[in-house]
């Protein structure tokens, strides 16, 4: 008698996240656009629109890249004493990009994160009287 076999274990998080594909099934799109969720995936039908990552990806990479450019910032000025404007030609466009490039990822990690969690919006009970 065939012995049962355990389920795959899931993904790793960065390497779902870099993916970008659907939790469940692993197979459809976790996007529609650049960072715009798909309402459900081709594959499963899973209700990604149900999930609500909210403002979190955003505050992740603004304490995230804004420590790594203002870091960075503070070792050039010690290093090279640049003028003011050679630090805002290198630094506005680098966190803008670094933001941009980010966002999907994160939000696709959290939106994995919530589903392995089974964590959703919470609920408000009403008190008992």
């Amino acid at each position: 008698m065939p012995e049962p076999t355990e389920p795959a274990p899931p993904t790793p998080l960065v390497r779902a996240a870099l993916a970008a594909r659907c939790p469940r099934c692993e197979n459809g799109p976790l996007f529609a656009g650049w960072v715009t969720f798909a309402p459900k995936c081709r594959a499963c039908g899973l209700d990604i629109a149900a999930f609500n990552v909210g403002d979190g990806p955003a505050a992740f990479l603004i304490l995230i890249v804004g420590g790594l450019i203002t870091a960075l910032a503070l070792m050039v000025q010690l290093a090279a004493d640049p003028p003011f404007w050679v630090h805002i030609l290198l630094w506005v466009p680098l966190t803008s990009l670094l933001v941009v490039l980010c966002l999907r990822v994160s939000k696709a990690a959290l939106l994995v994160l919530e589903y392995r969690n089974r964590t959703g919006e919470a609920q408000r009970k009403e008190p008992r009287v």
